[in-house]
């Protein structure tokens, strides 16, 4: 598919892809364990206190099966821990370790890099477009127009 053939869906998603390969490359240059793009989607919707498994399930999109998975892997790797959830006696929230605190903020350094490289590459006002126009309230979804 050409470019030009591509609808801005497509278009997003091929972006958020150049991103996901940056950063995954930038990780696995720094020595850090090598993590799935579903798992790098985990970390980026993590709050700072935890979350549960349901609301990150919500937040990713995918089934809570597929964030148990992705949790799980994070935790064998020493990045991620679930902890009892102090308002909840029956739920536990998924919290970055010390380890994974390190590596998120590794992570965030690889993507402002990037974020560089695009703006050397596109230039500053296309990237200042874009952040701009994805930060915009775009309301509630609605129905395709034919």
């Amino acid at each position: 598919m050409q470019a030009d053939d591509r609808n801005l869906a497509q278009a997003l998603g091929e972006a958020r892809r150049w991103f996901d390969e940056a950063l995954l490359a930038g990780l696995a240059a720094c020595g850090a364990a090598p993590i799935s793009a579903t798992q790098v989607g985990l970390f980026s919707v993590l709050d700072l206190g935890g979350t549960t498994t349901a609301e990150l399930a919500r937040r990713m999109g995918v089934t809570r099966q597929t964030v148990h998975q992705a949790v799980q892997g994070l935790a064998k790797l020493g990045l991620l821990e679930q902890v009892p959830d102090p308002t909840s006696g029956r739920q536990r929230l998924v919290r970055r370790t010390v380890e994974g605190k390190r590596t998120h903020e590794e992570a965030e350094r690889i993507l402002a890099g990037a974020e560089r490289e695009l703006a050397r590459r596109i230039g500053d006002d296309a990237v200042a477009a874009l952040k701009s126009a994805l930060a915009a309230d775009w309301g509630p979804p609605a129905a395709a127009a034919r």
